[in-house]
């Protein structure tokens, strides 16, 4: 595909627009590491929101779905809706407890929460896992995807889209390292203006060539006639999708399996926007908005594309070994002449964003819970902002340099991933019980990585069985998560609390719901008990009813069904104003201190 002239001034302005962004933040982000990494906590909802919305809008996302949808239809979204439950939590359960801990990081936490060496090892292990490895795995497999789309989309050969993608590293690293999260957050928010507004005319597009709606419909009709491709709900007898794999998802997997993202009890990019917003207020609206655009809003656009990529390519050998690259061949298709460049700039956008994310993100763990706490010790805020720029370039080139060998390194996916298996209850409940200590958490993460490598080998090397069978998913959750959870309420019991001083600090500091923190909340008579248990147990079942009742009934209006769209839109906004009611009757104003 040949770029104009004026394709190439879209892109040009495209990177304008981010270098004056990162000059106008410059002296914002350079007073301090808070500064740096968070905006100096006075970040609004619907800019820290958004800019959750922005990074989790990555290169691979739509060709992600694409492939979800071509294997098994609209359902096969399943495997992530289902996380709705565990970011309806976050929201009224957790963001205003990770505000209240003015943590600058959420490894951080522990040494708030813990007390002592196991405390310390918990916090540095976590930085330099998260921070490194895991960090490194998800920009390399985001740079992929980018070399696949610059591949596609420019005709050129692998090695030259790769230099491509290590240039756009290195300005991203460049802006990164300039602006801090300031900048981020006003990048991420145009973003994702240009990268929704390039899916939507894409859609818009490719719905209107192939005839509208109504061809589409019968299109896929006759390429399945039972019409499932086009159901929102899976069929619970298919093979890609069993009972009991639907029961693990929406009833065990979102909360008992921690991993990037999708923490439960937030974490990573979620937390650390949550901690740069102005006030408890604005990171329980900040959490809303990012879930209602993240599941609700988004992904309809790129549904509507991969439908029209399983019609036009169901003979494609390509899209039919790789259904991924059909959301490529479809932009090629569909997309006018006219908007290549802002197309371009789109996916760009994409990259940069979760690339630039990921850098400060991980940059905040390595210098603030590793190299500032147990290396280089007192020093001026001023120094660690400089050691955070070059920290951010290092990692760049790590980054860049793991993209050449991410086929390879993708397969580690798997064993960097098991240690999280299984783990998210006591990352839930660490908050809530007093018991709990910093040997729960670190016998949980021995004991998930232990167990559930195990049975991979089991299954694979004795049994000889698929490990991407979906009811070997399903068996593998629910046996990791048992064991795993035996062992580490045991190893609770077994060890002592941690000392009360510290429990009463941390109680002092969070104030979570005094029902599991009987013991110390009645020794600190200074802070009023919070008994919203059941408020916000009513706002998360109104929140998940949200989403899934504008989820499908936007759905459902766009395939024509309009009474039943339109019925489950009005439940959605009751739903919301059940949440609104209930926020506003427990007072606002003691959130926005």
């Amino acid at each position: 595909m040949g770029l104009s002239l004026i394709d190439f001034l879209v892109i040009i302005l495209y990177f304008a627009i981010l270098f004056g962004v990162a000059l106008y933040t410059r002296k914002r982000a350079s007073g301090s590491t808070s500064d740096f990494f968070l905006s100096s906590r006075n970040a609004t909802w619907w800019l820290a929101g958004t800019s959750m919305v922005a990074t989790t809008f990555a290169a691979d996302t739509p060709l992600a779905v694409t492939e979800l949808v071509a294997k098994n239809g609209i359902a096969g979204n399943w495997i992530w809706w289902s996380m709705v439950f565990s970011g309806m939590l976050t929201v009224f359960f957790y963001a205003k407890l990770w505000r209240r801990s003015g943590v600058l990081t959420d490894v951080e936490f522990a040494e708030i929460r813990y007390s002592g060496k196991p405390a310390a090892f918990l916090r540095g292990f976590r930085a330099l896992y998260l921070g490194l490895p895991i960090n490194i795995i998800i920009m390399g497999w985001v740079t992929l995807a980018m070399v696949t789309i610059l591949s596609e989309t420019l005709h050129i050969d692998r090695s030259t889209a790769v230099i491509i993608c290590l240039g756009l590293m290195i300005i991203s690293a460049f802006v990164t390292s300039l602006s801090g999260l300031a900048g981020l957050l006003i990048m991420d928010f145009f973003q994702f203006i240009l990268k929704m507004g390039v899916v939507i005319l894409l859609a818009v597009f490719a719905i209107s060539a192939i005839g509208g709606m109504g061809a589409l419909k019968d299109k896929l009709i006759q390429i399945d006639s039972t019409g499932s491709i086009m159901s929102f709900t899976p069929d619970l007898n298919s093979a890609w999708m069993p009972m009991i794999t639907f029961f693990v998802y929406i009833a065990v997997n979102w909360w008992a399996s921690w991993y990037p993202g999708a923490e439960p009890g937030g974490g990573g990019y979620i937390a650390q926007r949550i901690f740069s917003a102005k006030n408890e207020k604005h990171s329980i609206l900040a959490t809303l908005w990012f879930n209602i655009a993240h599941y609700a809003v988004r992904p309809w656009p790129w549904i509507l594309v991969a439908l029209v990529a399983v019609v036009q390519l169901q003979n494609d050998p390509a899209f039919i070994a790789n259904p991924r690259v059909g959301y490529v061949k479809m932009m090629l298709t569909y997309m006018p002449d006219s908007l290549k460049g802002l197309m371009i700039a789109g996916f760009l956008a994409a990259f940069l964003s979760t690339i630039s994310s990921s850098l400060n993100w991980g940059c905040s763990l390595i210098v603030n819970d590793f190299y500032r706490r147990f290396l280089v010790k007192d020093k001026s805020e001023k120094y660690y902002v400089t050691v955070s720029r070059i920290t951010t370039i290092i990692l760049m080139i790590i980054a860049a340099i793991s993209s050449f060998f991410m086929e390879s390194i993708s397969g580690a996916w798997k064993f960097l991933i098991a240690i999280g298996a299984g783990t998210g209850l006591v990352f839930i409940l660490r908050w809530f019980w007093w018991r709990i200590n910093a040997w729960s958490e670190i016998s949980a993460m021995a004991s998930a990585l232990i167990v559930s490598l195990g049975l991979q080998y089991v299954f694979q090397s004795v049994y000889n069985v698929n490990m991407d069978d979906p009811k070997i998913f399903a068996y593998m959750v629910l046996i990791t998560t048992s064991i795993t959870t035996i062992i580490w309420l045991i190893v609770t019991f077994l060890t002592k609390p941690e000392p009360e001083e510290k429990l009463i600090s941390f109680y002092r500091r969070v104030r979570p719901s005094a029902m599991l923190w009987k013991p110390i909340a009645e020794k600190v008579t200074d802070v009023v008990p919070q008994k919203d248990g059941m408020f916000n147990l009513l706002d998360w079942i109104a929140g998940c009813v949200l989403i899934y009742m504008t989820l499908f009934g936007v759905g459902h209006i766009l395939f024509g069904n309009w009474i039943l769209g339109l019925v489950f839109l009005v439940v959605a906004i009751i739903a919301m104003l059940v949440i609104y009611f209930d926020l506003n009757k427990r007072g606002w104003e003691t959130l926005s201190k």
